[in-house]
């Protein structure tokens, strides 16, 4: 499993006490994804950036204000996570709105009433997921949306 560097956000490579790009110290033995692991905590907010990355997925609010926010805005890692809950949520949108005009076609509508519980069941275990895995400190990407954030981060 990767580490991230808890500034800039950069990949880490195995055994690096510093990042490569800005020079931060990384805390040796702390390898994202181990039981219990967490990155080291922000600048000046205090909050850890995998505890302020599973808060990004809560819902939209937190993941905006990380990105309003110093010194959460300047974070890669939490500015990813804020990236991908947005475009998540706004894809989530629209594929509701999509079933809701399905659901108005005669013949359609009756077929989504068993396509909703499982929408929302998938939609359920991604979040969670999301969530889990912004908690062990990786940078898990959505196929199409993750890419989008990843730019969108990296900028």
């Amino acid at each position: 499993m990767s580490r991230f560097c808890s500034s800039c956000g950069a990949a880490l490579p195995e055994g690096a006490n510093n990042c490569p790009q800005c020079g931060a110290s990384a805390r040796p033995g702390a390898a994202a994804g181990a039981a219990g692991a967490t990155t080291s905590a922000g600048a000046a907010g205090g909050l850890a950036d995998n505890v302020a990355g599973l808060l990004a997925y809560v819902t939209i609010i937190p993941a905006i204000i990380f990105l309003v926010i110093e010194p959460y805005n300047r974070n890669r890692f939490i500015r990813f996570h804020s990236f991908q809950c947005i475009f998540t949520a706004i894809a989530w949108w629209v594929l509701w709105i999509i079933l809701r005009v399905i659901a108005t076609i005669p013949v359609l509508g009756w077929l989504t009433v068993f396509v909703w519980p499982l929408i929302g069941l998938g939609g359920l275990i991604l979040w969670i997921i999301l969530m889990m895995k912004a908690y062990q400190g990786q940078m898990f990407k959505l196929p199409v949306i993750g890419d989008i954030a990843e730019k969108q981060a990296g900028a």
